[in-house]
């Protein structure tokens, strides 16, 4: 079995949310470490789960997990927001569940060699899919300082984002930044003593902020929340478990918005927009972890579960 191992956030909350058939067809489109996958398997009988990640690493990992399922069971390497091609090169046209579950498994922010840590020294990376192009080697190295700054704030919500932007470009006038913590040195050299005072480690704003530019994080969110709803069949489920505010604002406002009606002006005697609800709201306000889950699994502390029917 691969090391690659991944305490599932919410697991029974994603469970009891697809309301699961046992014939019933089934997308895991962030497989990790199989984690919900095997729970969602396990309650199929003549059902398929079909899984996909990314990342080659937990898709080995999963396909280990999951190996007794035999037919059952169908993995793919592509990212979650390709499902629609990726059914379609399965030649299934609808499921009965999608579950998401969006941000960095634990085995790839524990992995000091892929990058993502800010505690362990390795090459700059932080790509989900090693065949990616894009790095974070190439955005700390090549990327404007207004475009750093942009990141910084927006992904990371780093309020030192300028001067840390204006610290990676004048290291990087000198020589590359290669490592994760000659990183860390610059961002701990760019803010004031009382911010390294604080609880949270100086880089972790910024690594998140990097980590989600190098993988267009909230960019495949933004596909994903669009082509999923089409997918189900009547009555089936969307799940999906955020991490990041922005991510729980894109999929809350995609559930929204699907879930709304007519849209003409009050005073129209008649709709003439023709605009129906495409889902039903499950979860009004997202579910998060219990006091006895956070006990064992702080890292569910940001998790954030929602969930839509399809009418």
């Amino acid at each position: 079995m691969s090391d690659f191992y991944h305490i599932s956030v919410l697991l029974q909350e994603c469970i009891d949310g697809l309301a699961i058939k046992p014939d019933g067809i089934y997308v895991d489109g962030t497989l990790g470490g199989a984690g919900h996958s095997s729970q969602i398997v396990g309650h199929l009988d003549a059902g398929l789960l079909v899984g996909i990640d990314r990342d080659p690493v937990a898709l080995k990992a999963a396909g280990e997990r999951l190996a007794p399922y035999g037919q059952r069971v169908r993995l793919v390497h592509s990212n979650f927001c390709e499902m629609a091609e990726v059914l379609q090169n399965l030649n299934i046209s609808g499921v009965d569940g999608i579950l998401l579950d969006l941000g960095v498994s634990s085995p790839q922010l524990d992995d000091g060699s892929r990058g993502f840590s800010y505690m362990a020294d390795a090459p700059l990376d932080m790509r989900m899919n090693g065949e990616d192009s894009l790095s974070a080697y190439e955005v700390v190295n090549t990327w404007s300082q207004e475009e750093l700054k942009r990141i910084l704030y927006d992904y990371g919500e780093e309020r030192y984002a300028p001067q840390i932007a204006a610290a990676i470009c004048r290291r990087r006038e000198n020589a590359p930044i290669e490592t994760t913590l000659e990183l860390v040195d610059v961002i701990r050299g760019a803010m004031p003593p009382a911010a390294l005072r604080e609880k949270q480690h100086p880089a972790k704003r910024s690594f998140q902020a990097i980590r989600i530019a190098v993988n267009d994080e909230l960019g495949s969110v933004e596909r994903a929340m669009e082509v999923a709803i089409p997918l189900l069949k009547p009555g089936g489920r969307l799940a999906v478990i955020t991490f990041h505010s922005l991510e729980d604002r894109i999929v809350k406002n995609a559930m929204v918005e699907a879930s709304k009606g007519c849209t003409c002006p009050p005073n129209f005697p008649v709709c003439v927009c023709g605009k129906k609800p495409k889902v039903k709201l499950i979860t009004k306000k997202p579910i998060t972890a219990s006091d006895e889950e956070l006990a064992v699994n702080p890292r569910s502390r940001s998790a954030k579960l929602r969930i839509c029917e399809k009418l």
